[in-house]
């Protein structure tokens, strides 16, 4: 009889240590399954846009920044990376003349770090398929558009380059997007086209080469021609100068320089009354 009474006691404590145990694992369970959205670290370089789904939707001014932030679980944050970023596209544009150019470029972008929340409600996570990759598109075509292969190819590729990033700059900029460059990094002009322009450049290159030998060999004659007249005028001023006084005078301090060497000499005189003694040495 006092089994009987101590075995429904034991049971009893049992399924209460029995459901404790049961949902206490249940809530384990589902903590582990809502972890990803109500524990959310953000980071280095990264913003975090939360979405309460019972309270307003996107809430525009309290943007997460990077590390660790509790969320209730049926709201919602979505990540968006505001460093630098970049794509590249390969595209065949029409030129002036309608030749097909074959043109590879690279945008550089980030969003805005303090409209991504703007962003977010008007364009969301997908904005560089959305925004950057057509938007790039359409100045490039527009811009190439109005200019001839052979300036895309040598005199003008920097403007070009410049023109396209203010455009792309300018529509990316009104939906809170940043372009940070854009880089023409190749173009392919046909084969026959691109052997014209460098058969152009070069013969160019060759004419300013004999232009500038032209300039140089003149400035060499007018020099030769000033330095012809230097001197004559120079003769001649002499010329005008000199008298028989003055000759005596130079010839007699030449020969008393002579006289003072000490090295042995043989003086010989000349006939005449201007003429002067010639003295020879070793």
């Amino acid at each position: 009889m006092s089994q009987q009474q101590w075995n429904p006691k034991i049971t009893g404590k049992q399924k209460g240590f029995a459901s404790i145990l049961f949902f206490l694992v249940i809530g384990f369970i589902a903590l582990m399954i809502l972890s990803s959205t109500i524990f959310i670290t953000l980071g280095p370089g990264e913003k975090g846009v939360l979405f309460k789904r019972f309270s307003g939707g996107v809430d525009k001014e309290n943007v997460m920044g990077q590390g660790f932030h509790f969320v209730a679980p049926w709201n919602k944050v979505y990540k968006y990376d505001v460093r630098v970023q970049e794509v590249m596209e390969t595209m065949q544009v029409l030129s002036k003349n309608g030749l097909n150019i074959d043109v590879e470029l690279t945008c550089r972008f980030y969003p805005d770090p303090n409209k991504v929340a703007d962003l977010h409600d008007d364009i969301g996570t997908s904005y560089k398929h959305t925004i950057i990759i057509p938007e790039v598109r359409s100045a490039t075509r527009e811009v190439i558009g109005r200019y001839l292969p052979e300036e895309l190819y040598s005199t003008k590729r920097e403007a070009i380059q410049d023109e396209i990033f203010n455009t792309t700059s300018k529509a990316a900029l009104e939906k809170n997007i940043i372009i940070d460059a854009i880089l023409i990094r190749e173009v392919k002009l046909p084969k026959s086209l691109q052997a014209a322009i460098e058969r152009k450049l070069k013969e160019e290159q060759e004419s300013l080469q004999y232009e500038f030998r032209l300039v140089k060999e003149r400035k060499e004659a007018e020099r030769k021609i000033i330095e012809a007249n230097a001197k004559a005028e120079s003769n001649r001023i002499l010329s005008a100068s000199l008298n028989q006084k003055i000759l005596q005078d130079k010839g007699i301090e030449a020969t008393l320089e002579l006289s003072k060497s000490p090295n042995s000499k043989v003086i010989v005189i000349g006939s005449g009354d201007g003429s002067l003694p010639l003295i020879l040495g070793n």
